[in-house]
Parts: C-alpha cells; structure tokens; sequence
C-alpha cells in the first residue's frame, strides 16, 4: 500500500527532459516526495535514465 502524506509532504513525479527531445519510444519517470513548504518551486534532479543509458535532468511535472 501507498504511504499517506503527513502534512506539508507531497508525492511528485519527476520526468526525464532529454526524452523528450530524442524523439525516441517511452518515458523515463520516477516518483518522490518534497516539503511543499521548504521547496514550492519545481523539483529537478539528476537521475538515470535507463532508455538514454545516461544520468539526465528530471524536472517535477504536473
């Protein structure tokens, strides 16, 4: 089962940048959580992609 929040903590999905201009098959996502109060903006993170082979900018979508 899926963890329930507490408080200002939100789940987010993060998703891969590069993939998208590569034109190429599928998406690279991860999920995880941030303090809405500590961090509003939008979450980007280095993370590995597996399709590209290669550690790319995720940014936190919608």
């Amino acid at each position: 089962m899926a963890k329930k929040a507490k408080g200002n903590r939100v789940q987010v999905i993060l998703e891969c940048t590069e993939h998208k201009e590569s034109g190429m098959p599928g998406t690279s996502r991860y999920i995880t959580t941030k303090n809405r109060k500590n961090t509003p903006e939008r979450l980007e993170l280095r993370k590995y992609n597996p399709i590209l082979k290669k550690v790319t900018l995720h940014r936190e979508i919608k």
